[in-house]
């Protein structure tokens, strides 16, 4: 795109070419038209471009304790550090070649859809979304310009059978509206933690006895499986050099995760030279 073009008439352009794609939040209807710089649907509900380009298509406002704009910065130095691109290198070698319209889920700062979109040869549809309006915010200053919105992923505000891809990296999911949205054969990938992610960090912060030394995420997989039975695994694992900064970056990119403040400072007094990324990439079609 022209980058003189502002980035508000960057996302009216979008929206006017992929109408399709998304429905009304409140009452469920189609979109009709882009008026001005506003989307509105058959029942005149109408929802307004920010002026960085963004929808906030949530019924209501909703808190969520991941509105922290430090804990976003932090997550974004690290995943442009490469933090995640062992997975999303995955991904990309696994997406169909042609034009897909793609969402990627809890999309957080936007480093991972950018990393796509650089990746791909094609004019693909990508849209972001993020609970959270901070983590929009940053989205917005990436350097391709992606779609992103304020949306809620057990409600969706996109129309049925409209997606090719799907992609959750280490977010909640909702299956039902995954498969809802989902086209006919399109694609899930959802990445999950496994055993040793990041186990470096969190044995510097908890002892043996405690239940959160060790984790499983089995459970996730055992649910993912009840709605896409036929899914492939692939286990991704790789080590992280971190400097300093990274690693002041990596614990407070984790706060909800980890434990005390008082362990969290223990964690910032200690040394940490690398980490451990220990994924695991489920790959399901929509049949």
């Amino acid at each position: 795109m022209n980058a003189k073009i502002k980035k508000i008439d960057q996302a009216k352009q979008f929206l006017e070419k992929n109408l399709k794609l998304f429905k009304c939040p409140i009452c469920n209807s189609l979109f009709n038209k882009v008026d001005g710089y506003s989307l509105v649907c058959v029942k005149g509900h109408r929802f307004d471009l920010s002026k960085k380009g963004t929808l906030y298509l949530l019924k209501h406002a909703v808190k969520s304790d991941y509105d922290d704009s430090a804990l976003w910065q932090a997550r974004r130095n690290l995943l442009q550090h490469g933090l995640f691109d062992g997975v999303i290198n995955q991904i990309i070698a696994a997406l169909p070649s042609y034009a897909i319209n793609a969402l990627d889920i809890g999309c957080g700062e936007g480093t991972v859809l950018t990393k796509i979109a650089q990746q791909r040869k094609v004019e693909d549809a990508l849209i972001g979304f993020d609970i959270s309006k901070e983590a929009i915010k940053l989205a917005t200053q990436q350097p391709v310009q992606n779609f992103y919105c304020v949306a809620d992923l057990a409600a969706l505000p996109f129309q049925n059978a409209q997606f090719d891809v799907l992609i959750d990296i280490l977010s909640p999911s909702s299956y039902h509206e995954f498969k809802r949205v989902l086209k006919s054969h399109g694609f899930l990938f959802k990445v999950v933690p496994n055993a040793d992610y990041l186990v470096e960090l969190r044995h510097l912060l908890y002892d043996q006895d405690s239940n959160k030394y060790t984790y499983s995420n089995q459970d996730v997989i055992d649910r993912f499986g009840e709605f896409f039975p036929h899914y492939q695994i692939q286990k991704i694992r790789y080590t992280f050099p971190l400097s300093q900064q990274l690693q002041a970056d990596l614990i407070k990119m984790t706060p909800l995760q980890w434990g005390t403040a008082v362990d969290l400072q223990n964690a910032q007094h200690s040394t940490l030279k690398a980490v451990t990324v220990d994924f695991s990439l489920l790959i399901a079609q929509n049949v």
